[in-house]
């Protein structure tokens, strides 16, 4: 990889960010334009981005994340969510680069009540899951050289995730309330960031779910970040129909990384001992 241009897109959030940390540490060579440089709802923008830099990979790492903002603005979901990595996946094809996006579990509507995998069939419950569903399948459908990775619970050093919101909660309540029956996979930034450049070294295609291993309530979660921090605050777990959200969501989305795991022939950690490492 040393040897190989990389082009970030959404460099500015949290998962961008690990990429860009990452690289400079590693001294590979990459480009990643700010957002007011790299509007990827503008198609003449990106095309000068791909034209200039000629790039070997694109890493798309921008989405709208706004779960329950999406079930108002379905334009904005769909318009960054689906029609741009429809623009985005054309210039690889044009310019002979390899993509990389990025999708959720959100795409499953939590009725399995086992680990999900990839063959499994979709059914998303919002606006967000449905954008996100049909930007994975524009990529694939565009190219199956493209790698479309599936994540869950992405936590990172930004604000846009659940820890931050936690620790912030927790300095101004001491009781905090904390959905018990909202089950999925604490997935770390800088995890993803070693994955997805060993899924590179290894030249893989295709529809893969990258998590950590086990899966967690919000409260068992939350309950570990105040134990690590040995903060006093009062953890208590409620059901997830606790709180109005214009927003369905599933209920068990827990994804398998078996088929990640053995295409790399490596055991994905814990989510716990990713949480220490990536605050330790």
């Amino acid at each position: 990889m040393d040897c190989q241009k990389i082009l970030i897109i959404g460099s500015e959030g949290q998962l961008g960010q690990e990429f860009v940390n990452y690289l400079d540490e590693k001294q590979v060579q990459y480009f990643a334009p700010k957002e007011k440089d790299c509007n990827i709802t503008d198609v003449e923008q990106l095309t000068d981005l791909f034209t200039k830099y000629q790039p070997k990979f694109v890493i798309n790492c921008a989405a709208y994340n706004a779960v329950e903002a999406a079930e108002e603005n379905h334009e904005i979901a769909y318009l960054i969510n689906s029609r741009a990595v429809e623009t985005i996946a054309g210039l690889c094809n044009q310019y002979g680069c390899k993509l990389v996006h990025y999708s959720s579990d959100y795409v499953f509507d939590g009725t399995k009540q086992d680990l999900y995998n990839e063959d499994d069939p979709t059914s998303p419950l919002n606006i967000y899951g449905k954008s996100k569903l049909e930007g994975e399948e524009i990529a694939l459908c565009s190219n199956p050289e493209f790698l479309v990775f599936r994540l869950s619970w992405v936590i990172g050093r930004g604000q846009q995730n659940f820890l931050h919101k936690l620790g912030e909660w927790a300095k101004t309540k001491r009781v905090l309330t904390i959905s018990a029956d909202e089950v999925s996979i604490p997935t770390f930034t800088d995890d993803i960031v070693k994955l997805t450049l060993e899924s590179l070294e290894k030249d893989l295609k295709g529809l893969y779910h990258m998590t950590s291993s086990q899966y967690a309530s919000r409260y068992e979660l939350a309950r570990f970040y105040i134990d690590y921090f040995n903060l006093d605050n009062i953890v208590i777990p409620v059901p997830m129909s606790n709180f109005k959200t214009k927003a369905l969501r599933p209920v068990f989305s827990p994804m398998s990384n078996l088929k990640l795991e053995s295409a790399l022939n490596i055991k994905i950690p814990d989510w716990k001992d990713s949480f220490c490492r990536f605050f330790g």
